[in-house]
């Protein structure tokens, strides 16, 4: 019998030290596929991925990541940052739709004073903060595709944000957020998954 989806959510875990065996680039392109297609708020996706393979550099971030495991025995680690410059990103995703829609000049320029409007609403900090949320649910979606295709992954906050974004010579509107290395699990859970039961979760109304 087919696994589905939800019984590979069950299989998951966060693999802690993953086995030599790199992810193919048709897996690979696959999560990268899911994240592209994840929801955002007024679609503007503002985050960008690294996705790094080069050995060399997982190790120039394994100090910054705690000296955790995962960052140097993964095939690949994604780093997923989040996009504070709302008002770019808002005529990048106009430009966008003005291409893919063939939308007249009105309706854009319309669109643009409505998703300028939301832009000024906030401070500076409040965009940081509104990316980073969009950026997590990208990286749910790169979790359950993980899961979907039997790839183990383990998203991690346990970094220095500040040593990786200039490790990585980031700009000023670009924040690491968290890390997810991918790959195939070095050993089976110890322990049975614990989770809340449903009804500490869920209220029914």
């Amino acid at each position: 019998m087919t696994k589905s989806f939800l019984n590979n959510l069950e299989w998951r875990f966060a693999a802690k030290q993953f086995l030599p065996k790199p992810v193919s680039l048709e897996d690979l392109n696959k999560i990268l596929a899911a994240i592209r297609h994840a929801p955002s708020s007024l679609g503007l996706q503002p985050y960008h991925i690294f996705v790094i393979a080069d050995q060399k550099i997982k190790e120039q971030i394994e100090p910054i990541a705690r000296n955790q495991k995962q960052i140097t025995t993964c095939s690949q680690l994604l780093v997923f940052c989040a996009r504070s410059d709302m008002y770019e990103r808002i005529d990048q995703y106009l430009e966008l739709s003005q291409t893919t829609n063939q939308f007249p000049p009105e309706k854009i320029e319309q669109r643009r004073a409505s998703l300028r409007a939301s832009a000024d609403k906030r401070s500076p900090k409040e965009k940081e903060l509104w990316a980073s949320r969009q950026t997590y649910i990208a990286l749910g979606f790169a979790l359950a595709a993980c899961a979907e295709l039997k790839i183990d992954s383990c998203p991690m906050e346990g970094f220095n944000k500040t040593e990786l974004d200039q490790l990585l010579k980031l700009s000023d509107h670009i924040k690491s957020a968290v890390l997810l290395p991918i790959g195939y699990r070095a050993s089976e859970p110890e322990f049975k998954k614990i989770r809340f039961a449903t009804e500490d979760l869920f209220t029914f109304i």
